[in-house]
């Protein structure tokens, strides 16, 4: 049953991958970035959906994972209700909900198969959860800039009108 669901999860994973690539590559208008976007969900849904169906298979074993599943399941949801509530700062919480949801999503794959992989077999365990954190922090700031920059200078507040003497009666 355990090698079902795990067969699941990294077909899941894989698309998350994917999916969140192509969100993060294409212009961000209708089209493409949501329809990314909605695979990406999707395909997460699935990753946590099963990241708790092996915890629970290999108790206490990958509850570690399980929890970074169910974060990354929340960031993914905050960054999505960010987008369909556009509140006063919206895109700021949907970039760093989403990214941070890659984030959680790649630190659980490092964490669970960073020792098995060339290279990474030699860095310090801590690496394997604060690099991918470090990386997504970095990468979401300068989207931001970038957001933020490409929309120009922002116009001055009006001044207050002058106040004028009242006229003559």
């Amino acid at each position: 049953m355990f090698v079902w669901v795990l067969a699941v999860h990294v077909l899941a994973g894989l698309t998350c991958v994917v999916s969140a690539t192509g969100a993060s590559l294409a212009r961000k208008r209708a089209g493409a970035h949501p329809g990314w976007g909605r695979v990406y969900l999707g395909a997460l849904a699935v990753v946590t959906g099963s990241a708790i169906a092996m915890t629970a298979l290999r108790w206490p074993a990958d509850v570690h994972l399980a929890a970074i599943a169910v974060v990354a399941a929340g960031l993914a949801g905050f960054g999505w209700r960010a987008r369909r509530r556009h509140r006063p700062g919206w895109a700021a919480r949907h970039a760093i909900g989403l990214g941070g949801s890659f984030a959680a999503l790649l630190t659980g794959f490092y964490v669970d198969n960073g020792p098995r992989l060339p290279v990474w077999d030699r860095l310090p365990h801590a690496t394997y959860w604060l690099l991918p954190p470090v990386v997504a922090a970095v990468l979401i700031r300068r989207a931001l800039h970038r957001f933020t920059a490409g929309a120009g200078p922002r116009p001055p507040a009006a001044a207050p009108p002058a106040a004028r003497p009242a006229p003559p009666q």
